[in-house]
């Protein structure tokens, strides 16, 4: 009998074997990254990058005050301190909702992108000015050499990610910083990722404290299946009343 799998698929990380043994067993697959809403946007891609952006914060803000991966430093801003800097690369969902985290808790955020486009919407999305660049290699780099906190933040439409930030860069970084690849899911854009979990979520290169664990949002799960049913259980209800997948 066929059968029906609601799941993230995540194409870019799986090979041909993957699917070949989806189709032996006569599985119907819905992909999460592909469902469309009725405006035309990705909707649990969309929700899940909202809390993936702002949980990256919180997990950059618990490394950075560790003793042994941090400096013991309390992210954002404090009076007569200098407020904690954080770089986001990439200017869409997450890396907007990472600023907007960021910014709450009182940090100077610098947001890279090589859209004028999407850093201007991310501008008009926040309601505040906030620091943004096209993906120029030396402003780049020249910032981050001072930053506390750097989150990978690019979503590829197809394929992996790009590698953004070079082993390089990564050595300019503060001893102590922390470098949170959100894109990890899709191979990652720092040259110096590699998959981890939350079982051993962290691991330094170049004294720069790297968290890479794929789906960031399986971190506050609670939060997330609320998050995905709120998407997914209208459409089920919709396959019963149409009489099945196919013809939904």
């Amino acid at each position: 009998p066929r059968q029906t799998l609601i799941s993230a698929i995540q194409v870019a990380m799986q090979c041909e074997s993957y699917f070949r043994s989806l189709l032996s067993k006569k599985v119907t697959a819905l992909a999460f990254e592909t469902i469309r809403d009725k405006t035309n946007q990705l909707a649990i891609i969309r929700a899940m990058s909202e809390i993936a952006g702002s949980t990256s914060i919180f997990v950059a803000a618990e490394y950075l005050a560790d003793p042994q991966y941090g400096n013991g430093e309390m992210l954002g801003g404090f009076t007569g301190i200098t407020p904690t800097e954080v770089v986001i690369i990439g200017a869409g969902t997450v890396g907007e909702f990472a600023a907007r985290s960021a910014i709450g808790l009182g940090a100077l955020v610098k947001v890279f992108d090589n859209s004028v486009y999407r850093l201007r919407r991310l501008q008009s999305n926040l309601g505040m000015r906030v620091f943004t660049s096209i993906l120029h290699p030396m402003a780049l780099v020249e910032s981050l050499k001072t930053a506390n906190v750097l989150i990978g933040a690019i979503h590829a439409r197809d394929g992996k990610t790009p590698i953004i930030i070079s082993e390089e860069m990564i050595r300019h970084m503060k001893d102590g910083a922390v470098a949170i690849d959100v894109s990890i899911d899709q191979g990652g854009c720092f040259e110096t990722s590699r998959p981890t979990t939350h079982k051993s979520p962290v691991y330094k290169v170049h004294g720069v404290t790297h968290y890479a664990v794929p789906n960031i949002p399986s971190k506050v799960p609670r939060t997330a299946s609320q998050a995905l049913n709120n998407i997914i259980v209208p459409i089920v209800l919709d396959i019963g009343t149409e009489g099945g997948i196919e013809n939904l």
